[in-house]
């Protein structure tokens, strides 16, 4: 029988490369761009429009990628669910993209962008196509197709970012060098940082292009009865996901609007920047949940589903921990590698940042309890109760403390929402998580990254970084001497389930 930790191990790390090698070219277009365009301000408005994108992301899909995952699981007729959910996104997509493109100048008059229409455009062009591919990304997930999902992942940011050489280096380097011909009429300093969003215009189609076979199932049906069952069942995640976006992205954009001028316009482009260092554990914590959604769903029925859930929520901490640990350990290196040094000064929001994304990773391994329940009207409850957090101290803070009070926002939210989910989900359904091995580690990764703050005054700054990662041996030290054998004998699949909770 196959260990099914296994299973989430190897998918985890193929979406990884679907994921992470993607992202970390992805990474490589903050500091092109912060290069490129030295004044925060001018960052500011790509960190702003594409939060912008993520938020609206969510109204675009309206939960019918989670509802597709449980009704394919629970319906003989799966061709049925694939088909309503799919005919539902265009026909919706389509419908919000019209009336956004109607009311197009009246969006960017309001943002403040009254010159910047084209943006407005390419930005309702991405929402549409995120939107339509949502659906047949999920069915090659449900489907356990991890290596052409990450595949056609990797294309889609292998042409993003190529387009984003091409435009920001080839073409802008020929119009500034006065060089006849085609690469140098292709760049226009008016439109500036807005290719980004022409670029992932593209990249989207190209992708749309290669996902070709998995429309080849799909059939222009609706059934109505099926989807008011998946809209039920949809609807409140929508909510959350909507609440979710405040707490991820709404910081960014009031930025501009709680702090003066050209102050917020600096300060929207500074903490954007720093926020990109915060997502190296954002980018582990998609690829595991690219992996697990599908996974636990698929373990429900196991008699043993909830010691792996407890296991797998040991061994997600411990790595994100040492994720935390590596990044705060090696912040003057990968500083240099992500954002321009006109940008550090918002550096101080990293390792808040950082647990925050632990804490709503946490959070996202915890509602597997309202999802396999359907109780998901609780995950809408928390996640706004989350929202609300984040909206009170931004509103309350962001005039005084500036873009410190985003992070702290989000830090809040994120932690609250985590311990308000453990706290319901035991009552609903209870699962024998090992706080103590969590918070130990947790705690562990914490107190070595305060020690490390006792020699930053030192002057030998590679002294420093010697020092700085001796505290990240210890830390895998005490992991292997602790939890090692815990997660080596979990390939012997009875004897480790009796090992999972046991007293450290």
């Amino acid at each position: 029988m196959s260990n099914p930790l296994k299973k989430l191990a190897g998918q985890t790390v193929i979406y990884g490369l679907g994921t992470i090698l993607p992202r970390f070219l992805n990474f490589l277009l903050t500091p092109l761009l912060t290069y490129i365009f030295q004044k925060p301000v001018e960052f500011g408005v790509n960190s702003e429009i594409f939060a912008y994108i993520a938020f609206l992301n969510v109204i675009f899909t309206y939960g019918m990628e989670t509802a597709f995952f449980n009704f394919s699981t629970k319906k003989e007729d799966k061709e049925s669910v694939y088909n309503t959910a799919l005919t539902s996104l265009i026909i919706s997509s389509v419908g919000f993209g019209v009336i956004l493109f109607v009311f197009a100048q009246p969006i960017a008059n309001w943002l403040q962008y009254p010159d910047k229409l084209k943006y407005i455009y390419w930005t309702i062009m991405i929402l549409a196509t995120d939107a339509i591919m949502a659906i047949p990304f999920a069915r090659l997930r449900i489907n356990n197709k991890a290596i052409n999902f990450a595949l056609l992942k990797a294309l889609n940011v292998f042409v993003n970012v190529g387009l984003h050489v091409f435009f920001f280096v080839l073409c802008k380097n020929a119009y500034e060098q006065n060089e006849p011909g085609t690469l140098a009429s292709l760049y226009d300093p008016q439109i500036g940082i807005g290719y980004s969003f022409l670029a992932g215009v593209i990249a989207n189609f190209v992708t749309l292009i290669f996902l070709a076979p998995q429309f080849k199932f799909f059939r222009f049906a609706f059934d109505k009865v099926l989807w008011k069952e998946m809209f039920s069942y949809s609807w409140p995640l929508l909510i959350l996901g909507l609440a979710g976006m405040v707490n991820e992205t709404f910081d960014r954009i009031i930025l501009k609007k709680l702090l003066p001028g050209y102050e917020g316009q600096y300060a929207q482009g500074i903490y954007g920047a720093c926020y990109k260092i915060a997502m190296l554990m954002t980018i582990f914590r998609l690829a595991f949940s690219y992996a697990a959604e599908p996974f636990f769903f698929n373990s429900a029925k196991d008699k043993d589903s909830k010691k792996i859930y407890a296991f797998v929520m040991k061994a997600f901490v411990i790595f994100c921990s040492f994720i935390f640990l590596v990044t705060m350990m090696n912040l003057t290196i990968i500083k240099r590698l992500i954002i321009s040094p006109n940008y550090w000064e918002g550096l101080a929001v990293v390792p808040i940042l950082l647990l925050a994304n632990l804490f709503i990773g946490v959070y996202y391994n915890l509602s597997i309890w309202y999802k396999l329940t359907g109780q998901t009207k609780f995950g809408a409850t928390i996640t706004i109760i989350g929202a609300a957090i984040t909206l009170i101290i931004n509103f309350a803070f962001i005039p005084k403390f500036g873009y410190m009070a985003c992070a702290w926002a989000t830090f809040a939210a994120y932690g609250a929402m985590m311990v308000i989910s453990y706290i319901i989900g035991q009552k609903y359904y209870p699962v024998k998580y090992n706080v103590r091995a969590i918070s130990v580690f947790f705690a562990l990764a914490v107190g070595l990254y305060f020690l490390s703050l006792v020699w930053q005054g030192l002057d030998n700054k590679y002294l420093k970084l010697i020092l700085n990662n001796l505290l990240v041996v210890l830390f895998v030290f005490f992991f292997y001497k602790l939890e090692f054998s815990n997660l080596k004998n979990f390939n012997k699949s009875t004897g480790a389930n009796d090992q999972i909770n046991k007293p450290e």
